[in-house]
């Protein structure tokens, strides 16, 4: 999924579960801030103080480290949750390691890890940690039938698209292009090491909400997707998720969506079909201006870096990548700031996820 689905798509969520505009502000943010937070490292204030941070996602241009795209602990915990096949934790004890970590939507490992979110309600980030929690639980309908690292089961053939067939050697053409800034005329082998890991030989459509799709996947088997559908069944979820939050329900017995807000829903959906997620993001916080949802009018802004942003506010820098060595002047509400909350939250998610949650499925991540 992509920002109009992450930021927007979950603001207004949040708002219809019962979320006041600023709060589901910073669910909102958080979540797609996951897509954004790609620095890692430490970083080193000029009173001597430091704090360490992880990055939950790595530049899809850098395809000339594959140890850091098909790092565990970025893909794993942030964008392709494993599913144990669908499985609860006391079952798939004979499936193998990959067949446990492909991605299944709203598996069982999904759901408890929106239980742990709940448990934490009262944490200084929960919001912070609620969002995260959104996108990685969004991701598990986009992303499914993938796994987040460089494996063979990723590989698809016949790809098709609105009744138009993609080709290999016309994928890869469009992904050289896409790539150009990197990859040149001698380098097709490195375009097919990248494809395999994620949903990479399906380019984007996974994250095309408009878009019905199908592919042929590495055991030969048609994949028929249904994009709107599965987005949208991925809203109602998250309603349920975060109203459960609200009411501390763990059950997660909450209801869903009402029916005229998830009929709007379902029909930007279908109705924003640009390929730019940033094109269709503007659109989604269009219609929020206009007030096309119950919770009435309302402005909403996402900026990832620079002046405003989270950590604009926290650093004082408008660099969107830090510089080796570089000191930031500390302030005291450093501690409070969104920016830290949410980096905070990010390594208690992965904490959880790949040292608590999956070992009870019997899945070693990293």
């Amino acid at each position: 999924m992509q920002i109009d689905f992450h930021n927007a798509v979950t603001y207004v969520v949040a708002r219809l579960a019962g979320f006041s505009h600023d709060k589901a502000h910073i669910v909102a943010y958080s979540a797609q801030y996951v897509d954004d937070a790609t620095n890692d490292g430490y970083v080193t204030f000029d009173t001597g103080a430091m704090y360490a941070r992880i990055a939950s996602a790595h530049k899809m241009l850098d395809y000339t480290n594959f140890d850091a795209l098909a790092n565990h602990h970025a893909w794993i915990p942030f964008h392709f949750l494993p599913g144990n096949n669908g499985l609860p934790s006391d079952q798939g004890g004979d499936l193998d390691f990959i067949q446990k970590i492909v991605c299944r939507p709203n598996s069982h490992i999904a759901q408890d890890m929106v239980r742990e979110c709940i448990h934490r309600k009262d944490d200084k980030n929960a919001l912070h940690r609620l969002g995260i929690t959104m996108h990685v639980y969004a991701d598990t309908w986009a992303h499914q039938g993938f796994v987040g690292t460089v494996h063979e089961i990723n590989k698809t053939t016949q790809l098709k698209s609105m009744s138009t067939a993609i080709s290999t050697n016309a994928m890869i053409a469009k992904v050289k292009d896409y790539f150009s800034n990197l990859i040149d005329h001698t380098t097709g082998s490195l375009v097919a090491s990248a494809l395999p890991l994620g949903h990479g030989t399906v380019l984007s459509y996974p994250d095309q909400p408009y878009l019905k799709w199908k592919y042929t996947n590495s055991n030969g088997e048609e994949i028929i997707r249904d994009n709107p559908n599965d987005f949208l069944e991925a809203a109602d979820r998250m309603c349920i998720a975060m109203r459960s939050f609200i009411a501390g329900d763990v059950s997660l017995s909450q209801s869903g969506l009402d029916s005229i807000d998830k009929s709007t829903i379902k029909n930007l959906i279908l109705k924003i079909d640009d390929n730019d997620g940033d094109v269709r993001h503007t659109k989604w916080v269009k219609a929020i201006k206009d007030g096309d949802f119950s919770f009435g009018k309302s402005d909403l802004a996402y900026i990832a870096k620079g002046e405003k942003s989270w950590k604009y506010l926290a650093l004082g820098t408008k660099e969107s990548t830090d510089s080796p060595g570089e000191t930031f002047a500390y302030d005291a509400s450093f501690l409070d700031s969104d920016w830290k909350r949410f980096h905070d939250a990010l390594q208690m998610h992965q904490l959880y996820v790949v040292q608590n949650l999956l070992p009870r499925y019997g899945i070693c991540a990293a």
